[in-house]
């Protein structure tokens, strides 16, 4: 973990924490941040029992936690104004604590089971007009330290709005992964892979930066280098975007993230079936692909109550 995390628990529970740490770990082979985040959760549920009680949770404490111990904890965070989110991660934390201690006949509290998981509210994806589409990619060349540089930009936003890649896709790409006829070869979340065709101006946009770059970049390399021929970071295009949408007058919402989103919404708006947009943006779920249908009945609403004679009628 990132650094050490104090337990509000009697000495015999923290041992119990190590060892579930150690199973997430090294059984479960969660990485370091995931494990990070799961410790510091179940620290957070710890300082509330620790209150709830109004003594040091022990082993027994846990055995007799209940479901309206389990609800209260939830309304505590629920009145910090925690995300819905976050709160359902440390519920997730916390039954796979308990689940551990269960399989390994430690104790055996099934109250957590009955209770669910706080209900997100549906976040949708906020789209760029297609005109302010094109204007960024005409000018964020303008906004970097040379020419390369700025073709090199040009050429990743290019890729986020015609591939509707991640940003974390596009700057793994490595040179052999876009010589695949008219595809890119995409590894996804998950390392699943997948080919996404790539347009002609997409291609056009990605040859003038290599005609321009410094470096001879070979197949098993970046295909995006920073100055000092690196892989570039991402905090480079965030940058970049960040100066180019001042520069336009638009919204702090545009982030390398929204063009990906756009990407989606543009096509659906131009016919494109769901199933086909599941396979380019590389979801694992239908569902996921789903809500950009949210989007465009959200937009049709709107463009209704605004156009109707009887709304302007009022």
């Amino acid at each position: 973990m990132k650094a050490k995390i104090e337990y509000n628990a009697t000495e015999e529970v923290k041992e119990l924490i190590t060892r579930w740490q150690n199973w997430l770990r090294d059984e479960r082979r969660y990485s370091i941040h995931t494990l990070d985040a799961y410790s510091r959760d179940l620290a957070i549920f710890f300082n509330f029992l620790n209150s709830y009680i109004n003594k040091i949770p022990s082993l027994t404490s846990l055995q007799k936690a209940d479901v309206r111990t389990f609800r209260a904890f939830l309304s505590h965070r629920t009145s910090k104004y925690i995300e819905k989110s976050s709160t359902a991660r440390e519920l997730s934390s916390l039954k796979s604590f308990y689940t551990w201690l269960s399989v390994n006949k430690i104790i055996d509290n099934t109250a957590l089971t009955i209770i669910s998981s706080p209900k997100q509210d549906k976040h949708l994806p906020r789209a760029i007009d297609i005109d302010d589409a094109f204007n960024i990619l005409d000018i964020a060349q303008d906004f970097s330290k040379s020419e390369w540089q700025g073709l090199r930009d040009v050429a990743i936003l290019t890729i986020l709005y015609g591939c509707g890649l991640r940003i974390s896709e596009a700057l793994s790409l490595n040179f052999g992964d876009i010589n695949h006829n008219n595809f890119l070869k995409i590894k996804g979340k998950g390392n699943k892979e997948r080919l996404v065709p790539i347009l002609p101006v997409i291609r056009e946009k990605i040859n003038a930066y290599l005609m321009a770059c410094p470096y001879n970049i070979k197949n098993e390399e970046p295909l995006f280098l920073g100055a000092r021929g690196e892989r570039i970071s991402p905090r480079i295009i965030q940058r970049t975007l960040e100066k180019t949408r001042k520069y336009l007058g638009l919204p702090d919402t545009l982030t390398p993230h929204a063009l990906r989103h756009s990407f989606a919404t543009h096509l659906l708006a131009n016919g494109t079936d769901l199933r086909t947009l599941q396979e380019l943006l590389g979801h694992a779920s239908l569902s996921t692909t789903q809500r950009y249908t949210d989007v465009q009945i959200e937009t049709l609403k709107k463009e209704y109550q605004q156009a109707h004679p009887l709304e302007k009628s009022e």
